[in-house]
C-alpha cells in the first residue's frame, strides 16, 4: 500500500483488517530535535532503533530538523528515521512540530547530541501506561557522568529553577531542566504549548502542573555530549529565559506577594510615623520616611491590581487553569461594588484633606511646620489616590470580564 512507503524497516509490525485499514497504531515516537548535529545523530537513531526493537515497542524515530546544513538530515534518514523539516528556528520550535507530527499515542524526547541514555525508552513507556501524562527524567537520582554537566548548571542553574518550579507551582519534580522526557502526546498537545526557545522545557512542567496533568519521575542517565562543537545551550541567556517564564506565569509571585509586603510594610510603618517621629538607634525616622512609605502603598497597591488584570487575562487566554474559588472572586468584584470602595476612599481622603486645609487656616494660610502638616496631608493623599486608581481599575476590570460574564 502507497502510504506505507516511508514507514521505516523497525517502525511497527502493522495489522490490517480485511478492507486495508490499519487497526494497530503506532505506540511510541522518539523525537529527537536536530540542528546540525552530524557528529551524533546517527548514534542516537541507532540506539533509539535497537532499544524500541529489545522492548518490542511499535514505534517510530522522528527527527525534527531545524535546518541543519551538515548533512545530519542525510544521517537520520538512512539510519532510519522520518525526518521533518523545521522552518521556525529555536528548541520549542523543533519539538512543538516533532511532538505535532509524531504518530504514536506516547512521545519520548531527548536531545540528539548522545549525553541522554536511550535504553531507558521502554521505562518511560511503562509508567505512561500506568497513566501518567507526562514522565520527567531526572538525572540527579540517576548517574552523572564526570564533565556532564556544567558546575553552573548542577549546583546552582538546575536547583534553583527547580526549587521555584516547586513553589510557584507545586511541581513534583527534582529536576525541571531534563531533556529527555516521556509524555502522552494528547495531553501535552492540549496544554497548548508555545514557547519557541529553550524555555518550553519550563513551560510543559509548569502547564502540566498548573492543569492537573499526573506527572511522574524516573532515574536518567546523562552522558558526556558526543560532539566536538559547543553545545547550543548558553548558561545565563538561556537560564534567564527560564526564569522570566516562570515569573510571568506566576503572577502571585511576580505581582500579589511583593505588592501585598509593600502595602504591609508602608501602613505599619506609616501608622507608626503619623504619631511622631520615631528613634532606631542614633536613627530618626520621621516625616520624609512617611513619604516614602505612602510612595510603598501606592506602588503596592499598583501591583496587587497587576496580579488581578494578569490572572484573569491568563485564565481567559488559556495560559493557566481556572477554579471554583476565582469563580467566586470575580463574580463577587462586580464593577459596582468596585466604585462604592473608590468613592468611599476618596471621600474619606477629601475630608482628610479638608481638616489639613483647615489647619493651615489656623495658621492664617501662611508658612506650615512640614513635621506635622504632612502627617495630616499626606494619609489624604493616599486614600484619595488609592481611590482614584479603584475607580479605574474596577473599569479595566469589567473591560476583561466583558467575554467571560
Amino acid at each position: 500500500m502507497s502510504h506505507l512507503a516511508s514507514v521505516s524497516p523497525f517502525e511497527i509490525p502493522i495489522s490490517h483488517a480485511m478492507h486495508g485499514q490499519e487497526i494497530e497504531a503506532c505506540e511510541v515516537s522518539v523525537v529527537l530535535p536536530c540542528l546540525n548535529e552530524s557528529e551524533t545523530i546517527g548514534t542516537c537513531v541507532d540506539k533509539a532503533v535497537a532499544a524500541l526493537r529489545r522492548a518490542g515497542l511499535r514505534g517510530e524515530i522522528l527527527v525534527a530538523d531545524n535546518g541543519s546544513v551538515d548533512g545530519s538530515r542525510q544521517i537520520a534518514e538512512a539510519a532510519g528515521a522520518r525526518v521533518i523539516n523545521v522552518s521556525s528556528r529555536g528548541y520549542g520550535s523543533a519539538l512543538l512540530a516533532g511532538i505535532s507530527a509524531a504518530k504514536g499515542k506516547f512521545v519520548i524526547m531527548a536531545d540528539s547530541d548522545d549525553s541522554y541514555d536511550l535504553t531507558q525508552i521502554d521505562a518511560y513507556v511503562d509508567k505512561l501506561r500506568e497513566g501518567y501524562d507526562l514522565v520527567m527524567g531526572n538525572r540527579f537520582r540517576g548517574t552523572i557522568a564526570p564533565g556532564a554537566m556544567p558546575f553552573l548548571h548542577r549546583y546552582l542553574g538546575t536547583p534553583v529553577l527547580t526549587t521555584l518550579a516547586h513553589i510557584f507551582f507545586g511541581s513534583p519534580c527534582g529536576d525541571v531542566n531534563c531533556g529527555m522526557r516521556g509524555m502522552r502526546r494528547e495531553a501535552i498537545l492540549s496544554l497548548n504549548l508555545r514557547s519557541l526557545g529553550m524555555e518550553f522545557a519550563s513551560e510543559m512542567l509548569v502547564k502540566s502542573s498548573s492543569f492537573g496533568l499526573r506527572i511522574a519521575e524516573i532515574p536518567t542517565n546523562l552522558a558526556v555530549d558526543g560532539r566536538s562543537t559547543p553545545p547550543h545551550l548558553r548558561t545565563w541567556r538561556d537560564g534567564w529565559r527560564h526564569l522570566r517564564f516562570m515569573l510571568l506565569y506566576s503572577p502571585r509571585w511576580l505581582f500579589l506577594y511583593p505588592g501585598y509586603l509593600l502595602m504591609l510594610l508602608g501602613t505599619v510603618l506609616g501608622a507608626v510615623l503619623l504619631t511622631g517621629d520615631q528613634h532606631v538607634g542614633h536613627i530618626s525616622l520621621g516625616v520624609n520616611t512617611l513619604v516614602y512609605c505612602s510612595i510603598m502603598v501606592f506602588i503596592g497597591y499598583q501591583l496587587v491590581t497587576f496580579a488581578v488584570f494578569t490572572k484573569i487575562y491568563a485564565v481567559s487566554a488559556g495560559f493557566i487553569n481556572k477554579n471554583a474559588r476565582f469563580d467566586r472572586i470575580f463574580n463577587s468584584v462586580t464593577l459596582e461594588t468596585g466604585l462604592a470602595v473608590a468613592f468611599l476612599s476618596v471621600l474619606i481622603g477629601l475630608a482628610l484633606s479638608v481638616f489639613a486645609v483647615w489647619h493651615w487656616k489656623e495658621t492664617g494660610f501662611g508658612h506650615l511646620d512640614p513635621s506635622r502638616s504632612l502627617r495630616l496631608v499626606m494619609p489624604g493623599v493616599v486614600f484619595l489616590g488609592l481611590g482614584v486608581q479603584t475607580i479605574f481599575s474596577s473599569f479595566f476590570l469589567s473591560v476583561l470580564g466583558i467575554g467571560k460574564r
